[in-house]
């Protein structure tokens, strides 16, 4: 019995639909050309030049080879401070506990917020 009543107002809102649309379609008015005339008159959009391009990805090309060759000193430093870090600090059980617990948090937080419906 609900659906018989849903498909009726679907029904009557499609044919509410078709006239709106119908009486939009009968309330147009012609510009004969005039529209495509304007639009044909308009300056072109300014163009980059044609250097331009190249020597931007010789840049990106420059900052990439820097960053690979800068790596291996930021990653031997990054990882002698890890292990001196870990390795002149006693760590507790109850420490490795409060660790995982805010690893375990943050982790969880984060699948949440990115499986949310919007």
């Amino acid at each position: 019995m609900e659906t018989d009543r849903t498909q009726t107002n679907d029904d009557w809102f499609e044919r509410a639909l078709a006239a709106d649309a119908a009486e939009q379609a009968a309330a147009y008015l012609a510009d004969d050309g005039f529209t495509a005339q304007v639009l044909t008159r308009l300056p072109q959009p300014a163009t980059l030049p044609a250097w331009r391009r190249p020597v931007v990805v010789l840049l990106w090309l420059a900052v990439a080879v820097a960053g690979v060759l800068a790596l291996p000193a930021w990653f031997d430093d990054a990882f002698r401070g890890a292990a001196a870090l870990l390795v002149g600090h006693r760590f507790a059980l109850s420490d490795v506990a409060v660790l995982l617990t805010v690893l375990g948090a943050a982790t969880w937080s984060v699948l949440v917020y990115a499986a949310r419906a919007e």
